[in-house]
This record gives C-alpha cells, structure tokens and sequence, in this order.
C-alpha cells in the first residue's frame, strides 16, 4: 500500500546514534528538513552493511541538501550498538553516524507497511519525507536486493527543483538537466 502524498507515521522509539542511546527519538523531531528513512531486514547480516555504509558514504551530500537520514530495523538498541562496534572489515558498521532506530516491536515496520510478517523483519522500504512531513517518495526492495544511494540523492534533488521551481522532472532527471512545465506545452517544448 503506497504511502506517498500522506504525512508520515510518527512514533516514538529508541534510537542510538554513534555511541549513545536515545529513548524518545520521533521522525517529527526533523520537521523543517528532508528526511531519508530507510528500513532494512536485519543487524550482522549482509546486504545491510553495504547499504548502511553507502548512506554514511554520500551523509555530507545528504547534510548539503537539508536532508537527515535516518535507518530502522527490528532489532534492539543493543543489537545496534554492538554491530555500531564492529569494524567494517568484519562486516560491522563501525563509522556510521546518523540515527538507526529499534523496531523491537515491530510497529514502525508496521504501520510504514513495510513487515515481512511471516519473518518478523522489515523489507528494505525507503521513504522521502518532505519539510512538512509528507511521504513524497517510496521504494520498497525485496531481501535480497540493495539499494542505490545515488537514486535517494537524485530524488532528494528533484523534490528540492520541485519546490523551488515548480517545474516537473522527467524520466533520468539530474540536476542542471532539462525539466518542463507540467502542461501540454512544457512537454512538447520538452520533445523539441
């Protein structure tokens, strides 16, 4: 069931960040600025590294656009501050530093309608809320399919050209790339 065009469901939940656990960490805590909200299957597993590390990799060009990123997953704050410990070389995320949330429960995985139920893990569902806290964008992967991080960039770009422009992106959009006006004209200019 798409989300995208509702507010985002907020919650409160446990969070760490670097080194420290956060009780009471809410999505709506970021209201004012994009947010990249990402779920994915499990700690001390095996796509979920390479993704946690692309995020951490492109975080300053997340950070130039107004935009927090944020991860998920069903594990506990403990599980996440272990694998926080792990080197990377070993398939930990040591050096990620944006906020992972515990999903203990399940009910974020949930109500982002993102819950494999029959595994009690969450699919790799990824959400672009907006300034106001609007889903504007959402991809959900199967396990075993990782995600582009420069994809979420791009989006991140085309909702920012978006609001300030008004124009529309097309297919393969990428900024200082043509756009249109979205009428019958934008897009016969846009052809030409």
């Amino acid at each position: 069931m798409s989300l995208v065009g509702k507010k985002a469901p907020d919650f409160k939940a446990k969070a760490v960040v670097k080194d420290k656990i956060y009780d009471d960490f809410c999505l709506s805590d970021f209201i004012g600025k994009y947010i990249v909200f990402f779920f994915y299957p499990l700690d001390f597993t095996f796509v979920c590294p390479t993704e946690l590390h692309a995020f951490q990799e492109k975080l300053k060009e997340f950070e130039k656009r107004n935009a927090q990123v944020v991860g998920c997953s069903v594990d506990s704050c403990f599980s996440h501050h272990a694998w926080l410990s792990m080197p990377k070389a070993k398939g930990g995320i040591q050096g990620v530093s944006y906020p992972i949330i515990s999903d203990l429960n399940k009910s974020i995985a949930r109500s982002f309608h993102v819950l494999k139920e029959e595994d009690g893990i969450a699919y790799r569902g990824l959400f672009l809320i907006d300034k106001e806290g609007t889903i504007r964008h959402q991809l959900v992967n199967d396990l075993p399919l990782g995600r582009s991080v420069d994809e979420v960039l791009r989006m991140v770009d085309a909702l920012i050209f978006h609001e300030e422009h008004g124009e529309v992106c097309p297919a393969n959009w990428k900024t200082g790339a043509k756009a249109m006006k979205p009428t019958e004209q934008g897009l016969a200019e846009y052809f030409k």
